[in-house]
């Protein structure tokens, strides 16, 4: 596996079947572990097809195993940006980190995706009045 991330709070792994594995430390990482678990089940739960799949999810390990959502993007434009990370809203969830780090482009499809949600909020479902 090929080491793509290692920082105070996670560290992250592209295996050579194209999978990724992000192990969570630091500090509040069981937090931050189940946030992540929750957001990613959630967004998928809705259709999202711009995030990472959650394939599987270790407590105990403080491990998730996702699909690859492409490369690392080294630039993109303020407002691109912002378009990119307020789509996500649309399925319910604020990033809370609307960096250009945490987006990547799938090659296969042309198309810019989010990664990273340990900080994510998931948004209050608004009824209709």
């Amino acid at each position: 596996m090929l080491k793509v991330k290692d920082t105070l709070r996670a560290t992250v792994h592209l295996s050579f079947d194209g999978r990724v594995v992000k192990a969570y430390h630091g500090a509040n990482a069981c937090e931050r572990f189940d946030n992540e678990v929750r957001v990613l089940r959630h967004l998928a739960a809705r259709g999202c097809n711009f995030v990472p799949r959650l394939l599987e999810a270790d407590r105990e390990k403080l491990r998730i195993i996702t699909t690859n959502c492409g490369g690392r993007v080294e630039r993109l434009d303020e407002e691109r940006t912002r378009e990119i990370f307020s789509e996500l809203e649309k399925f319910g969830v604020r990033h809370d980190d609307p960096d250009v780090r945490n987006v990547t482009y799938r090659f296969s499809d042309g198309r810019f995706c989010l990664i990273d949600f340990e900080f994510a909020t998931i948004l209050p479902e608004v009824k209709p009045a």
